[in-house]
């Protein structure tokens, strides 16, 4: 295929002109030869990524922030009136900054990289005559893309086959309804887009019908490309990140306040002029936290990263930092709470009701088994696995498993006719040949076949009493239950009638007994929505299934009690959305339910103040998952457009991933919030010794050196480490975060302020202990205590409530690892020889660095003995807020 620098109308052709002009096939497609080389030719079929940067723009970036640059301005005013060595160590250190961030914001970078590809859509495409599904960005022009309801167009195509299709164009076009398509060619080349119906576009939905189209365009050649190449990039920045920028700005603002002062008050007490400016400067840059935002990019991406291998697949990245404050979680039912397959649930035969069919040999059990298994159109396959109906799946499945072989038995009793199943009937019969006569099984709705029934089949084989008043009565009680009931009969024949008729044969039948099915909970989602319940958030159930199946389900699982209400769809219908918001707390379960009205469920809960996560499968589904704060589809079963419209796809469909991705999220939002106060609270402890030390008449504590290099080693890798740190023991016992809630709530903002100056008194106490005591050495210890107390500072801030012991020092090992890192880089910093003019140090006595150590563990003592408070409620009552739960369980 030659490129056409300007491509024809493709709405004038018909659909054998554009096979032609693409040099493709409407029956078979193109050859994969062909689609590989055109692949090559003319790229993916992607929108080009704005936000991307190349890896030397990202590290170019991170020596371009406005303090990074003052600082590197101070080293060549350092270097030129005679400081060499401090400029070169200043240049070092900021560029071994400029590297860790680098390194960062790449990860991240892949990481969001590799969630995106992930999430790609998925085509499905006639090549070389056979359908496949591909990813949607290897399509090329002239492919044959085969599409139904729920798609997302994949390209631009030129339709060749249709039936009923209807697109949804309004994302394209702003066409509300969605539109009717055509297969003949239109006149006029300049007809609006939507107008052109003979054509479907990149990013609409299929909203109904199915159809075949050739590709005419793909990527930024698409109608959709030509937009995007319009528009500038989002920021794609989190509420979060927003926040911590705003106060970032405004905490720089202080801080450049406070450097200015210092400034001031050392220039008059005769500092000399080249130190303070670089004290003033260095502290600036380490106290002001420009890293925050970034470092709450890396935790969510990293963190969603985390989630996909838990089977949560994070589709928009701050739904990550939300998750932690969702106080409802609407669920399906079907393959979601449920396992989307029937099951045997119990049987009822001579008088006797039995959780599933015995292996017993004796009647009417062994009837029953039979009756299950060659009563059937399912079948095994070679592996083992089932296929049919689900219903009949059930009811083989249980049969073989009481030792009921079907291929055995129709060896045994070989199917010679049937009378298939219709809905008027409600039942099918097959005939077997058993020796010289025929045996007749029947299966189908109980009042259908208990009318046929003249006797039934007794305890040890012999005939009855029929009593189907009885008999229909505990068939009602079964379905009363949630179940699916059918009844199951038989009848010998001395020969095969010349023609098999239903109005014959089903009659004078002797009842064997009944079959209650369900399709039940999922194993997990029974403790899933207990999990739900202790973490302060409400499990609802909404189907489109009978109230009384959902009713069933429901119990099972802990979402009501019995007895509880069961909110119909017909019922919602008729109800005002005041009055639907009256009783929209009171509702657990919802049957019945069609997907317009799950956005009226939605809406009701969030203008009660509720935060709500929704799940939904279909495309009718899409409208409710983007109005949820969490809207969650389905990996599995769901549909593209259902998947677009979601923040979060469950790849195992499964109500339980649902609670371990807010466990996840509330782990991650935990974490950055122990980030954000281990380096806020080692810059208040920063900025309270450099500020506080001239109005103690005390001389300047700390070369810029130190303050560069304090704040590289302890915010570098021991903050990193946080990130991953362990769930807290009572992170599902607490109830959602508010999510407007401040990062600062629960008392942190207190905990910055009095650690901070705990950590400066300590440090400046050993100034004026070592100055006292006429210590050459006192800059290096004041250096090291402060730097060890940042250390023992992460270390009890790991847990909000428990004390290091009770975690255990090893259960972080990465911090571990980072903080013994951290120590030796500082002990070297302080004995090895080379290192001491650099960063004009001298090495310790033994009792120097003793007395370093006891005082630098100050602040691990007194960070531990503020969470014994915490935890007995005498200190910041807000955090107590977080204990332990219950929900009052509606009746």
């Amino acid at each position: 295929m030659a490129t056409d620098p300007s491509p024809p109308h493709w709405h004038c052709l018909d659909g054998e002109a554009t096979a032609a002009h693409l040099d493709s096939d409407l029956g078979t497609g193109l050859s994969a030869d062909a689609a590989a080389a055109r692949l090559a030719q003319v790229g993916p079929n992607a929108l080009l990524e704005t936000g991307r940067r190349h890896p030397l723009l990202m590290l170019a970036s991170q020596f371009t922030d406005f303090m990074i640059l003052v600082l590197i301005a101070a080293a060549v005013i350092a270097g030129v009136v005679g400081e060499p060595q401090d400029a070169v160590a200043i240049v070092v250190i900021v560029f071994l900054n400029g590297i860790i961030g680098f390194v960062q914001e790449y990860r991240a970078e892949r990481a969001m990289a590799a969630l995106k590809k992930m999430a790609s859509p998925q085509a499905r495409v006639v090549r070389d005559g056979r359908a496949d599904t591909i990813d949607a960005t290897h399509l090329v022009p002239g492919d044959l893309v085969e599409l139904e309801a729920g798609n997302i167009l994949p390209a631009d195509l030129r339709l060749t086959e249709l039936a009923a299709l209807k697109v949804d164009e309004s994302a394209l076009t702003g066409e509300s309804q969605p539109v009717d398509k055509q297969l003949a060619p239109l006149p006029g080349v300049d007809l609006p887009l939507g107008d052109r119906l003979n054509l479907a576009f990149k990013g609409t939905v299929v909203t109904y019908g199915r159809a075949r189209g050739l590709v005419v365009a793909t990527g930024m050649k698409t109608e959709l490309g030509r937009i995007a190449a319009l528009l500038s990039g989002e920021s794609g920045k989190t509420p979060l990140q927003k926040r911590l920028a705003r106060f970032g700005r405004h905490l720089a603002i202080a801080v450049l306040a406070i450097c200015a002062i210092i400034f001031v008050a050392g220039w008059l007490r005769g500092e000399p002029p080249l130190v303070i400016l670089l004290t003033a400067v260095s502290l600036a840059v380490a106290a002001i936290p420009e890293a925050l935002p970034a470092v709450v990019t890396i935790s969510l991406a990293l963190g969603a990263a985390r989630m996909v291998r838990q089977n949560a697949l994070i589709r928009r990245l701050p739904a990550v930092e939300t998750l932690g404050s969702v106080t409802y979680i609407c669920s399906d039912k079907t393959g979601t709470l449920t396992q989307n397959r029937m099951h045997v649930d119990c049987v009822h035969a001579a008088g006797e009701t039995l959780p599933g069919l015995p292996d017993k040999p004796e009647s009417p059990w062994r009837e029953l088994g039979l009756a299950m298994a060659l009563c059937n159109d399912a079948v095994a396959g070679r592996d083992g696995d089932l296929t049919g109906d689900p219903t009949e799946t059930a009811l083989l499945a249980a049969a073989q498993a009481a030792g009921y072989d079907k291929d055995e038995w129709l060896h045994t009793l070989p199917r010679v006719a049937e009378i298939p199943f219709d809905a008027e009937r409600a039942r099918m019969s097959t005939l077997h040949r058993d020796g010289d006569g025929v045996l007749i099984l029947v299966k189908g709705a109980p009042e259908g076949v208990l009318s046929l029934c003249t006797d039934q089949l007794g305890a040890g084989g012999a005939a009855a009493a029929f009593d189907a008043v009885a008999l229909q009565e505990a068939a009602e009680t079964l379905a009363a239950q949630g179940l699916r009931v059918l009844a199951f009969a038989q009848k010998r024949q001395p020969r095969l009638p010349q023609a098999p008729d239903a109005d014959s044969l089903e009659r004078g039948l002797r009842f064997i007994g009944l079959v209650g099915m369900i399709d039940p909970p999922r194993p997990e989602a029974a403790e899933a929505v207990a999990a739900c319940k202790d973490a302060g958030i409400v499990p609802v159930m909404i189907t489109g299934d009978h109230p009384a199946t959902a009713r069933a389900i429901a119990q099972r699982l802990g979402l009501i009690e019995e007895g509880g209400k069961v909110l119909g769809g017909g019922e919602l219908a008729k109800m005002s959305l005041e009055d639907f918001e009256r009783e929209v707390d009171t509702v657990r379960v919802y049957a019945r339910i069609n997907p317009e009205q799950k956005i009226t469920i939605v809406r009701a809960l969030q203008d009660k103040g509720e935060f709500v996560a929704m799940t939904g499968d279909g495309v009718n589904d899409a409208p409710a998952l983007k109005r949820a704060d969490i809207g969650v589809a389905m990996g599995k079963g769901g549909t593209d457009v259902a998947r677009e419209a979601a923040h979060m796809t469950l790849l195992d469909d499964n109500f339980a991933t649902i609670v371990t991705a807010v466990r996840e999220g509330r782990r991650i939002f935990d974490n950055i919030r122990k980030f954000v106060k281990y380096t806020m609270t080692s810059n208040s402890g920063e900025i309270w010794t450099i500020f506080l030390a001239p109005f103690l008449g005390l001389p300047m504590p700390l070369l810029p050196i130190h303050i560069l290099w304090i704040n590289l080693v302890t915010d570098g890798l021991p903050g990193l480490a946080l990130a991953g740190e362990g769930a807290e023991r009572n992170i599902m016992r607490r109830p959602p975060r508010p999510p407007k809630e401040s990062i600062f709530a629960h008392g942190m903002w207190q905990h910055i302020l009095w650690v901070g100056l705990l950590m400066g008194a300590v440090t400046l106490l050993t100034q004026a202990w070592a100055l006292h005591t006429g210590s050459a050495h006192w800059q290096s210890m004041v250096f090291t205590v402060l730097t060890l107390s940042q250390l023992g500072h992460v270390l009890a801030i790991r847990s909000e409530r428990e004390s290091l012991f009770a975690l255990g020092v090893f259960s972080n090992r990465m911090l571990v690892a980072a903080l013994a890192l951290t120590f030796v880089l500082q002990m070297a910093v302080l004995y090895v020889p080379w290192l001491n003019p650099i960063f004009k140090t001298a090495p310790l006595s033994v009792g120097e660095l003793a007395a370093c150590l006891a005082l630098s563990s100050v602040v691990y003592i007194g960070v531990e003995i503020e969470k014994a408070l915490v935890q007995r409620g005498w200190l910041y009552k807000d955090s107590t807020s977080q204990s332990t739960i219950t929900e009052t369980q509606p009746k």
